[in-house]
């Protein structure tokens, strides 16, 4: 779990996908789209794609991906970026 967490904590935004899963790519569109550049580990080509896997599962990442980190700080999967993103929070999230 401390390489993932050092992972997430190394820019200000990180998100932990895989090449194959849409929804991360909608998830990294819409981060992009407030002017972020978030760093991009694709699980599923990744060398320690899979320890990485399961240390965001003991992170409680139920699916896996995507699972997002913003201002050094786990946020969680999809549905949080997205709640944030419907309660306004997520662009000053980034922002900040």
């Amino acid at each position: 779990m401390d390489m993932v967490m050092n992972l997430g904590e190394a820019s200000s935004v990180v998100i932990f996908t895989k090449s194959s899963c849409c929804i991360s790519q909608s998830i990294e569109t819409l981060i992009r789209s407030f002017g972020a550049n978030p760093i991009v580990y694709e699980l599923d080509t990744h060398p320690n794609g899979m320890q990485m896997e399961k240390a965001l599962i003991e992170l409680g990442c139920q699916p896996s991906v995507p699972a997002i980190f913003i201002g050094n700080q786990f946020v969680g999967g999809a549905n949080e970026i997205m709640s944030l993103n419907v309660r306004g929070k997520l662009k000053q999230l980034l922002k900040g």
